[in-house]
């Protein structure tokens, strides 16, 4: 009798956890993207005047780049924190930091101090994407955690897509960064609802647990960082320009707005169904099948988009949507399949690394579009250089990724 009341509580706080997990990411997608919204306004009220073209590309570009360097830092910081003080904690403590920061937005004086709100606000994001995919991947029972996942990994665009609900014209650009006490209050109920993952807890009772990393492990994070990093440069890449390379197929002097606006809602669209799909290919084929044949997708789907078109028709809108689903699908698997590869010990450091170090190569990669456009003769030739990052994953995983052991213990025990 005491065994049949007990798997009810536990799959309640497994749901819970969930909900204050996705809640966090979801609103993570929003903290990332609304200050995009709000630059025009925001801009010219900090620094006290009118500004030029030039200047709000200028100062908008260094806002951009505190928070993409924040969520870097964040992401490698935060996943040695949660190692170290607990998953749940860790948690917590990032939703209640990107939370506070947006708070403190509001009442950024100068551009100076947004850079550092914004620098926090993406340091508390990074370390939410990395921590709650890591907690939940020692919390959830093994036959639908990769399900889970995939679920969780949609939560950032759906929460971009709410960013829209912000009308930027009637909402004063201020008074949307209130919107951070959500998180804050998520992060108080973290800290009392959510239970510790009981694989970290474990490993923490036991007083000689080793902290090493081992040659298996250095083995699997240059895996992790292979995969993941080509992913990265492979999907933004060609993801960020695929509505101006759609641009350059119309007919000049054509505005383009319509054929941009459709493209846009179907890369958001077929990534959100991708990364729900995610789940469920990894339980019918396994994480090897389900990797390779994604970037084998992936790189297929960019060669038929950009290989066999020349001027623009509909038939683009059902390509991008292909590409797009092949893309969400990659990063609804990753989420799972990263993190797997590392025992408890050092889950949260290692899948940290993983997901973040490709972040800098990302950047510095994707600056030189401008230069093969003009070497290459178009977007589509030089999109279609990117794209064969993605042949470089299916290498990495075809030659180096073997799957890890399905119960998380057992790498607890490593």
């Amino acid at each position: 009798m005491e065994a049949t009341l007990t798997k009810p509580e536990t799959l309640r706080a497994d749901w819970f956890a969930f909900s204050l997990c996705s809640l966090s990411y979801l609103l993570g997608g929003t903290a990332s993207t609304l200050m995009a919204t709000f630059l025009p306004v925001a801009i010219p009220e900090l620094l006290g005047k009118s500004v030029s073209e030039a200047q709000l590309g200028d100062v908008g570009a260094y806002i951009s780049a505190a928070f993409l360097y924040g969520w870097m830092a964040g992401g490698l910081l935060f996943g040695l924190v949660g190692d170290r003080i607990g998953r749940a904690r860790a948690v917590a403590f990032v939703t209640f930091l990107y939370g506070i920061a947006m708070v403190l937005t509001v009442f950024a004086p100068s551009w100076p101090i947004m850079l550092l709100c914004r620098f926090l606000t993406g340091a508390g994001v990074g370390g939410v994407l990395l921590l709650t995919t890591v907690y939940l991947s020692e919390i959830w029972p093994e036959k639908s955690r990769a399900v889970v996942l995939g679920i969780l990994a949609v939560m950032f665009p759906v929460g971009i897509v709410a960013t829209g609900g912000l009308n930027a014209g009637l909402v004063p650009w201020r008074q949307a960064f209130w919107l951070g006490i959500i998180p804050v209050l998520v992060s108080l109920l973290m800290f009392v609802r959510l239970p510790e993952s009981d694989n970290w807890i474990r490993l923490r009772q036991r007083p000689n647990s080793e902290k090493a990393w081992t040659p298996a492990d250095r083995t699997n994070l240059l895996t992790g960082v292979v995969i993941f990093g080509a992913v990265l440069i492979g999907l933004w890449g060609t993801f960020s320009w695929i509505p101006t390379w759609v641009q350059s197929l119309l007919p000049a002097g054509q505005a383009g707005g319509r054929e941009r606006g459709l493209t846009m809602m179907l890369l958001g669209i077929g990534g959100i169904i991708g990364g729900m799909l995610s789940g469920v290919l990894i339980g019918r084929l396994g994480t090897r099948t389900t990797l390779l044949l994604t970037f084998a997708g992936c790189a297929g789907g960019c060669a038929l988009l950009f290989l066999s078109n020349r001027q623009f028709s509909p038939v683009i809108y059902a390509e991008t949507a292909l590409v797009a689903l092949f893309f969400g699908i990659s990063q609804g698997a990753l989420s799972s399949i990263i993190p797997a590869l590392f025992p408890v010990r050092i889950r949260a450091t290692a899948a940290g690394i993983s997901f973040n170090i490709g972040r800098f190569f990302t950047a510095t990669a994707v600056f030189f579009v401008g230069t093969m456009v003009a070497g290459l003769g178009g977007f589509g030739n030089a999109l279609l250089i990117f794209s064969i990052a993605f042949l470089i994953a299916w290498m990495a995983v075809f030659v180096r990724y073997r799957p890890t052991a399905p119960n998380p213990s057992a790498n607890a025990a490593r």
